[in-house]
């Protein structure tokens, strides 16, 4: 796996290897345990394919009695897991580990109960997220989370990531479209936090659990709030002679007090893909590409339109074109969504990345990736959400060459330097998973991270769910809790210690 440092597996558990796949078979019957190393392969990457391993066992669960047999068998027996939903996660979250059980939920894929009058749809995590929608639309209603991978992510993986999508923009990522979730602990326990209500009393934990990327429990149910669909939406393409003035177009747009439905942003690499692949009708004389969807009544589309129209032309925009039907607004939206695999087509590997800005600082960012790409000698794309400022850079390398991976990876930690640097963040949706871990310290100090991991301690005290991932010293719980003893006396004394 690269030069990538995971948690050393435990002999113990390697040794019982056996004995645990047996109880396995026993826990989750049928065809529901996958031991053969050959069968496992299909499971030893998720969508960073730069790293892969082998997991101690595969175990797909169908119901919510197994999750918690299994868990609890593992966490009385000090063995780990690593729960998996589609396995399209971007930053390793899902990597497998040779001593883990990884825990599959990919069967629990069924819709529970659609409640349109109250707009809430309850689901199994397996459910992918355009399956909420699909089962909704008959009615005027759509999920607004839209990632790229919607056809085939998971609702389940979308609450571990908090996913958002080219509609977050104006609709909110999933943490602002979940409403409940079941979940069960390391322990075995099964909780419900929220409901279908709006908000819940007390602490906010299911915001902690959105997001938390597998570290805290597994979801075994969702429920999620669904909208009406606009009365109309509209989109514009609008095309720059330079990153820097659409860059400062969107920071416009915004600033007038428009929100759009979507506001996506592309560069001329990523253009070329796109358009060579879908043929969308992109214009290919420009360096950047502005995507900005409006929706809303008519009346209040075609004012906004008019004003978006006018900033564009105002930056500078050497052409501009606005859909006149639905199916011209889905073919700009196209290439967007085909912007990853058409990158694929012009580079034999690519390493997507995932940083968030302040929008002002589009420019400077910008600048400074092309001076990357030119001390690491590797070709950037860019493709990103450009009305909250996160960006998805592309860097391209081939894999077969000896040092290219370890370049492209060099280059993406200097990307997402820039990133904090200028008041950003290491990850927008992607999460931290094995891929930004190592990078944690560059955003947050020991204080921060050390109280990060009693979050984690709190909800498993034994480290036994996806250790290796997002915080970068592998440690048990009991470190946190030693006091420093300095001459007899530990700071602050006058504070009472349980």
């Amino acid at each position: 796996m690269s030069g990538l440092a995971m948690p050393k597996p435990d002999d113990a558990t390697m040794r019982r290897r056996d004995e645990i796949v047996a109880d396995m078979r026993i826990i989750v019957p049928g065809e529901g345990v996958v031991d053969a190393a050959n069968s496992m392969r299909a499971f030893e990457s998720d969508g960073l394919t730069a790293y892969r391993q082998l997991p101690l066992v595969v175990v797909l669960p169908e119901t919510v009695a197994q999750v918690s047999r299994v868990l609890k068998y593992c966490n009385d027996r000090n063995i780990r897991v690593v729960p998996r939903g589609s396995g399209t996660s971007l930053s390793g979250g899902a990597l497998p580990l040779e001593d883990a059980v990884l825990l599959v939920m990919s069967r629990f894929n069924r819709i529970l109960e659609i409640d349109f009058p109250n707009r809430i749809v309850v689901a199994q995590p397996g459910v992918t997220n355009l399956g909420i929608t699909t089962a909704v639309e008959q009615e005027g209603f759509y999920y607004a989370p839209d990632p790229s991978s919607q056809i085939a992510c998971s609702i389940g993986g979308n609450v571990a990531e908090n996913s958002g999508g080219v509609h977050c923009l104006k609709y909110g990522l999933t943490a602002n479209n979940v409403l409940g979730i079941e979940m069960v602990l390391m322990s075995g326990e099964v909780v419900r936090l929220g409901g279908s209500h709006l908000d819940c009393e007390g602490y906010d934990l299911l915001g902690v659990m959105t997001g938390s990327e597998g570290l805290l429990g597994v979801v075994t149910e969702v429920t999620v709030r669904i909208l009406k669909k606009p009365e109309t939406a509209r989109a514009l393409l609008i095309g720059f002679p330079t990153s820097e003035q659409g860059g400062q177009c969107v920071a416009d747009i915004i600033g007038a007090g428009i929100i759009p439905g979507g506001m996506e942003m592309m560069d001329r690499p990523a253009i070329h893909a796109a358009e060579d692949f879908v043929h969308a009708g992109y214009p290919l004389d420009v360096e950047a590409l502005l995507i900005v969807e409006l929706d809303g009544p008519g009346v209040e589309v075609d004012h906004l339109i008019g004003l978006v129209e006018a900033i564009a032309y105002r930056n500078g925009s050497t052409t501009c074109r606005i859909s006149q039907s639905e199916q011209e607004r889905l073919s700009f939206w196209a290439g967007r969504k085909a912007a990853f695999p058409a990158v694929g087509r012009i580079s034999p590997d690519y390493y997507c990345m995932d940083g968030t800005i302040p929008r002002k600082e589009l420019p400077r960012v910008l600048a400074g990736m092309r001076e990357l790409s030119e001390k690491y000698g590797l070709g950037v794309a860019n493709v990103f959400h450009a009305g909250d400022g996160n960006l998805h850079p592309l860097i391209l390398y081939d894999a077969n060459v000896p040092g290219e991976l370890d370049k492209a990876e060099s280059f993406g930690a200097d990307i997402l330097r820039l990133c904090v640097k200028v008041g950003g963040v290491l990850t927008g949706e992607h999460g931290v998973g094995v891929e930004k871990r190592d990078l944690m310290p560059e955003m947050f100090n020991q204080i921060d991270l050390d109280q990060q991991m009693r979050v984690k301690c709190a909800f498993d005290p034994n480290h036994l769910l996806n250790p290796g991932k997002v915080f970068p010293q592998l440690r048990r719980c009991a470190e946190l809790g030693r006091m420093h003893v300095h001459r007899g006396q530990v700071a602050f004394p006058d504070i009472p210690r349980f």
